[in-house]
């Protein structure tokens, strides 16, 4: 299959100036403008027509989509241990939000006590989007039964300048507010948190319809 021309051939003017608006730090031209069914549709077209390995051994991609693309063929990969390596592979390549947290493998959620220490190795990154990537997976899949204390002091220790980074670290603490309230209450009145990201962690706690009034009513108190 030739996939650029496939992609080419799905292109949506109006939906690649919106991707373009939303994803700002990327080359407007790497935006072919395909719509995500679209995507989710080939990808499993590859994986039918046995083309997938190939295409996500082919490094670095031209366009946006392909690299969209690599993200759903690794969310379809049922073994641990390959996907693992093809998200370690991958993601050097990662250079924005959308891919990083397009990233979502399904086999994950079943292996969760050995997903822990390679999330402890992608929270070690200097690399923006691998870091982004471990804290929306320690987000994701240790916030429930897997939780241990320690977790939320691994992700307010992080101290970097890059946005997307501490968006997602203010992400994390608004979600673990919403579930562990009492027990992720005191990262935020002892201000473990940088000012930016504290504020960030309130203000999305407080749009959450899930967040009783009253822990609004506090937390808006504690803004710094």
């Amino acid at each position: 299959m030739d996939i650029k021309a496939k992609l080419h051939a799905l292109t949506d003017a109006g939906y690649a100036a919106f991707q373009r608006r939303l994803i700002p730090n990327i080359p407007p031209e790497m935006i072919i403008g395909v719509r995500t069914p679209e995507l989710r549709k080939l990808a499993k077209e590859l994986i039918k027509s046995g083309e997938a390995d190939g295409f996500i051994a082919s490094l670095p991609h031209d366009s946006f989509e392909e690299n969209q693309l690599h993200a759903f063929i690794i969310n379809a990969c049922r073994d641990f241990g390959e996907c693992v390596v093809n998200i370690e592979r991958f993601l050097p390549y990662v250079d924005n939000w959308a891919i990083c947290d397009a990233l979502l493998p399904r086999v994950f959620a079943k292996h969760r006590g050995e997903l822990i220490s390679h999330i402890e190795k992608w929270l070690r990154s200097e690399h923006e989007y691998t870091l982004r990537f471990g804290i929306g997976m320690l987000m994701k899949h240790c916030l429930g039964e897997d939780y241990r204390p320690n977790y939320p002091e691994m992700v307010a220790e992080i101290r970097s300048d890059a946005y997307y980074v501490n968006m997602m670290r203010a992400w994390y603490f608004a979600e673990a507010l919403t579930l562990r309230y009492d027990e992720i209450l005191p990262c935020i009145e002892e201000g473990r948190l940088d000012r930016w990201t504290h504020n960030m962690a309130i203000r999305k706690s407080c749009e959450s319809f899930r967040v009783p009034p009253e822990h609004k009513a506090y937390l808006r108190g504690l803004r710094r």
